[in-house]
């Protein structure tokens, strides 16, 4: 099946993910195991690669595949389409690096999204949704020389080697350097070889230079323990929407007020077994990822969707168009009034506030606070912490201490970011709330795709 070609009504059956016409069930014959995953990639920089994949069906595999290539620092461009017959999808994404300084391991990238593709039609399309098995920790211990951005240019580092970072404990020594202890799982479970920890290390010194010292080793009983945030902070941190003042305020940027609205109307008049759902919003970083976690949580089969980006003199400029033909999990149409009023707030909220940022003073000291809703797999939002560290170094901002953990409020786990910033001449923060509101609005604006 040529790629990026799209039919133009859904097929019969059910997905949870992306988007193709219904011939589906008739690429299943034809398609081997290493054909399940093709990438056409780019042929010059700036360049979009083509990301096909055409495998058996399973509840939420879109998102699965859109968080993945997020994961891997690539941003979906051009629409991305999927569809399904109820056993087979074939999906399209159109990607480009975030930044040319991200190296992409293709090759990995590829491994990763065959892993998730399910081996047989015999799946049923919504199993018993279980949390992910515990990886096995390691302590990254760093040595160097002090400098500011130099969490960011590790987790840099980190990310492009396919290592996590669940927690960050920095010290400064009496000669002035600093030991970063990284706490870290690795998405290829290969830490345990010596290959791995050499590859983790030389890496590190290439990119950061001869005088720091690295090392790896097994962070046998390490409990990622985290420390609950105070009520009235969880309280104002986990709110459903931003609050009307917040929206309007001059702390947030023009870029950051626009994402604020969206349409969401349902039709049920074009097809007689689906709904259409259609979305107009701003575009932004993982708004297609926020979309198919919101419909996979919700028990919402996507059998069809697509994905548009608006085109050079659109009057929607800087928009995302999504329609998606889609049933609730009984195999109805998505009818009562209550119901589209339901998954329209949720689409919403998920939409326009899928991440929370504040600052707090904590005691003498000040604190950054990051949340994003966890998805009902357990699963948390890709690379937060990467972009929270990059728009902490474009300010000029040392981090003290940065832990991840995770946090009950509003019926939901959140993964919550909690960084201990350093108040320096150069940039107060104890008694400013200009600049307070400068990080706020940085970080947002990286998180959200202003800034790569």
């Amino acid at each position: 099946m040529p790629v990026g070609q799209v039919a133009a009504r859904p097929g019969g059956g059910g997905v949870g993910g992306m988007v193709l016409g219904g011939g589906a069930a008739a690429a299943a014959a034809a398609v081997g195991g290493d054909d399940a995953v093709v990438m056409q990639l780019a042929a010059a920089e700036g360049e979009e690669t083509v990301i096909t994949v055409n495998c058996p069906d399973q509840a939420g595999l879109g998102c699965d595949l859109c968080r993945t290539i997020l994961e891997f620092g690539l941003r979906i461009t051009r629409g991305a389409d999927v569809s399904t017959d109820g056993h087979w999808c074939f999906v399209v994404f159109w990607v480009v690096p975030r930044s040319s300084s991200i190296k992409i391991r293709w090759a990995s990238l590829k491994n990763r999204l065959m892993s998730m593709c399910p081996s047989s039609y015999s799946i049923p399309f919504y199993p018993d949704i279980s949390q992910p098995g515990p990886s096995k920790f390691y302590l990254l211990k760093l040595l160097s020389p002090d400098r500011k951005g130099l969490l960011h240019d590790v987790t840099h580092v980190l990310s492009d080697l396919e290592l996590l970072i669940h927690r960050v404990k920095v010290s400064t020594t009496p000669d002035g350097r600093v030991v970063d202890l990284f706490f870290i799982t690795d998405g290829m479970e290969l830490l345990h070889t010596k290959e791995r920890q050499e590859e983790t290390c030389s890496t590190l010194m290439a990119a950061l230079g001869p005088s720091i010292s690295c090392e790896v080793l097994s962070a046998e009983g390490f409990q990622q323990g985290f420390s609950s945030l105070p009520p009235k902070i969880a309280e104002e941190l986990f709110r459903v929407e931003l609050a009307g003042s917040e929206i309007c305020s001059s702390s947030l940027s023009a870029e950051l007020k626009r994402v604020q609205t969206a349409t969401i109307n349902f039709d049920n008049s074009l097809s007689p077994a689906h709904t259409l759902v259609q979305i107009i919003c701003a575009d932004q970083k993982g708004l297609i990822y926020d979309i198919l976690r919101t419909m996979k949580d919700c028990n919402i089969q996507i059998f069809y969707g697509r994905f548009r980006s608006d085109k050079k003199g659109s009057v929607n400029k800087g928009c995302r168009e999504v329609d998606l033909f889609v049933k609730q999990v009984d195999g109805k149409k998505v009818i009562d009034p209550e119901k589209q009023e339901a998954l329209q707030s949720r689409l919403r909220s998920e939409m326009l506030h899928p991440l929370r940022v504040m600052i707090v003073s904590r005691g003498p000291d000040t604190e950054l606070l990051v949340a994003n809703p966890v998805e009902l797999s357990g699963k948390g939002r890709p690379r937060v912490f990467y972009d929270a560290t990059l728009a902490l170094k474009a300010l000029g901002i040392c981090i003290f201490s940065a832990e991840i953990g995770r946090q009950a409020a509003l019926e939901r786990q959140w993964e919550v970011y909690r960084f201990l910033l350093d108040d320096s001449k150069e940039f107060p923060l104890a008694n400013s709330p200009t600049n307070r509101n400068r990080v706020v609005d940085r970080v947002r604006k990286t998180l959200m795709g202003c800034y790569n």
